[in-house]
C-alpha cells in the first residue's frame, strides 16, 4: 500500500520512454541539395537546443536522401512506415515530390508536416486533415512581388519558371495580384542549367522587369547568366525568396545586387525567437540562416508543441493533430496561425539583397506589404 501511494503521489511523467521518431524524407543531392541540408539543419538545431527532444519529449530524427526522384522518396516514406513505426513525417523540398508521397502517407492516419513543398493540389481539393504546411502555400511569395511591382509601377513583365507543379503555382501566385501587361511567359526543364536561350527571347521581348523562380542551383546559373549577358544593369529582376537566398547569394554575389524578393522571413526579423534561432544557427552552422533552415526549425518547434500537449503519447493521434493546428509555439516569424486548409496565416514582405558590410551579400526587409496573408484555396478545401 504505501508503495502504491508513493507512485500515485509522483509528479506527472511522460508517456514517451523511447524516442518519438520523425521521418525526413529531403533532397541532399543534386544541385538542390543544400536546400535539404538547410531543412535538415533547422530541424536539428530545435532538436539540439532541448538536449535531443522536443517540447520535453525525447526524439530520433531520421533523415534520408530522395535525390529530387518522387519515386525513391515514395519508398523511402514506405521504409519509415512499415520499418520505423513513424507516425510524423517532414521534410520534403519539391512539390512533385510531395504530390507522390504526401496523399498516400496521411491516408495511413501519419502525420506530414512540410517544411517547404506547398503545391495548391494539397490546398486545395487534396487537403487533408492530417496535413500540414509550416512555410507557405507555393503561391504566397510571388503574390507579395505581384502586388509590389503593381505599387511601384511596373508594367510589362517577364515571366521565367521550371515545368512543374511549384513553377505552374509560383507564376500564377504573381499573377494573381500583378495587373500590368506579361510580355513573355516561358516554363523551362526542371533542373536546367544553361539559359542562353532564353535570355535571348527575354531580350528580344524587351519587358519593363524579370520576374522569375529558380530555386537552388537553377537560381545561381540563370543569375550568372543575366549578369554576364549585361541584362541586370538595364531590366531588374524580381522573385520570390528562394531565388535570392543567402546560400545562392554566396554563388552569385554582385550579380544579384539590388534584387527585390518577396519572404515571409529574412534573419532581420525583429522578435526574440527569431533573434534565438539566428545567433544559434549560426553559432552551429557557421552561416547565416536562409529561410529553408527557418521553415526547419519552426516545423520542430511546431511538432514539440504538439508532443508536449500530449505528453509524448502519439496514441492520442487526434489530440496531437488538434495541437498542431493550434500552433502553440513562437515562431521565428511572429503572429503564426493556420487557416481552415492548414496552411500558415503571415505577414510577408518585401526584401532587397544588399551588401552585408563583410564582402558578402544579404538580404534585408524593406517593406510589409501584406498582413495575416492566408491563400487562395481554401475555399476549394472540403475538410
Amino acid at each position: 500500500m504505501v508503495l502504491v501511494l508513493f507512485v500515485l503521489m509522483l509528479p506527472s511523467v511522460t508517456f514517451a520512454t523511447e524516442p518519438i521518431k520523425i521521418g525526413m524524407v529531403t533532397t541532399l543531392s543534386t544541385k538542390a541539395g543544400y536546400l535539404g541540408e538547410d531543412v535538415r539543419d533547422g530541424f536539428k538545431l530545435a532538436i539540439d537546443q532541448e538536449g535531443g527532444m522536443l517540447g520535453g519529449i525525447p526524439v530520433e530524427l531520421l533523415v534520408e536522401d530522395d535525390g529530387r526522384d518522387p519515386g525513391k522518396a515514395k519508398q523511402i516514406a514506405d521504409r519509415f512506415v512499415k520499418r520505423d513505426n513513424v507516425k510524423i513525417m517532414t521534410g520534403i523540398i519539391f512539390s512533385n515530390v510531395a504530390l507522390a508521397v504526401v496523399p498516400k502517407v496521411v491516408r495511413k492516419d501519419i502525420l506530414y508536416i512540410s517544411p517547404n513543398a506547398g503545391p495548391s493540389d494539397l490546398a486545395g481539393k487534396g487537403c487533408h486533415e492530417n496535413y500540414f504546411n509550416v512555410a507557405y502555400q507555393n503561391d504566397n511569395l510571388d503574390e507579395v512581388v505581384g502586388q509590389y511591382v503593381n505599387d511601384v509601377g511596373f508594367k510589362n513583365i517577364y515571366l521565367l519558371a521550371p515545368n512543374y507543379p511549384a513553377g505552374k503555382d509560383h507564376l500564377a501566385g504573381f499573377k494573381r495580384y500583378y495587373k500590368g501587361n506579361i510580355s513573355g511567359e516561358v516554363y523551362t526543364k526542371l533542373g536546367q542549367s544553361d539559359y542562353a536561350a532564353e535570355i535571348a527571347a527575354l531580350r528580344a521581348a524587351k519587358p519593363d522587369a524579370v520576374f522569375f523562380f529558380l530555386p537552388g542551383g537553377m537560381g545561381i546559373n540563370f543569375i550568372k547568366q543575366y549578369s554576364q549577358a549585361g541584362l541586370n544593369e538595364t531590366i531588374p529582376v524580381f522573385g520570390p525568396a528562394f531565388s535570392f537566398d543567402e546560400r545562392l547569394l554566396g554563388a552569385v554575389g554582385a550579380a544579384a545586387l539590388g534584387a527585390r524578393n518577396g519572404s515571409h522571413w529574412t534573419h532581420d526579423l525583429d522578435n526574440p525567437a527569431n533573434k534565438k534561432f539566428v545567433a544559434d544557427y549560426r553559432a552551429a552552422y557557421g552561416r547565416t540562416p536562409t529561410l529553408y533552415a527557418s521553415q526547419g526549425y519552426d516545423a520542430a518547434r511546431l511538432i514539440g508543441s504538439a508532443l508536449k500537449s500530449v505528453g509524448g503519447d502519439i496514441n492520442k493521434f487526434d489530440q496531437l493533430r488538434a495541437a498542431i493546428k493550434k500552433a502553440d509555439f513562437d515562431s521565428v516569424r511572429g503572429d503564426f496561425s493556420f487557416t481552415s486548409n492548414q496552411h500558415p496565416v503571415q505577414n510577408i514582405y518585401i526584401r532587397e539583397v544588399v551588401e552585408d558590410g563583410k564582402g558578402g551579400y544579404t538580404n534585408q526587409t524593406i517593406k510589409e506589404v501584406f498582413t495575416g496573408h492566408g491563400n487562395a484555396y481554401v475555399d476549394d478545401c472540403k475538410m
